[in-house]
């Protein structure tokens, strides 16, 4: 069996990840230069990027390519993307989200849920 994926499963993907993604490249990129956004996620160790960090940086390069441009490896990154956001969606927390790293962490992964 092939793992090449089919153009269904690349349109199912792409669509996903476009309703997972409420935020432009530009958006992306000047969220991830805050300190908010650098103080949030798990990192392998102190000083490190964050997953999430360094997920918003290729949500943004692959914002910005063409479609007939991307990789199977970016439709891995797609898809592990709109598993993210669905996750920790539904981990909202109480009352106002606004300045929480709730918020803050789906913003690295390109979902502003305020947005």
């Amino acid at each position: 069996m092939s793992d090449e994926l089919s153009d269904d499963d690349r349109n199912r993907i792409r669509d996903d990840f476009h309703e997972a993604v409420t935020m432009t490249a530009s958006e992306i990129e000047r969220w991830l230069e805050t300190d908010e956004s650098r103080a949030v996620g798990q990192k392998e160790h102190e000083g490190d990027e964050s997953a999430g960090h360094a997920s918003g940086r290729r949500i943004v390069a692959i914002l910005r390519t063409k479609q007939a441009d991307l990789t199977d490896d970016d439709y891995a990154h797609m898809r592990k993307v709109v598993g993210y956001v669905a996750r920790h969606a539904k981990q909202r927390p109480d009352g106002d989200v606004t300045e929480t790293p709730w918020r803050y962490s789906l913003m690295n992964w390109g979902h502003d849920p305020q947005g």
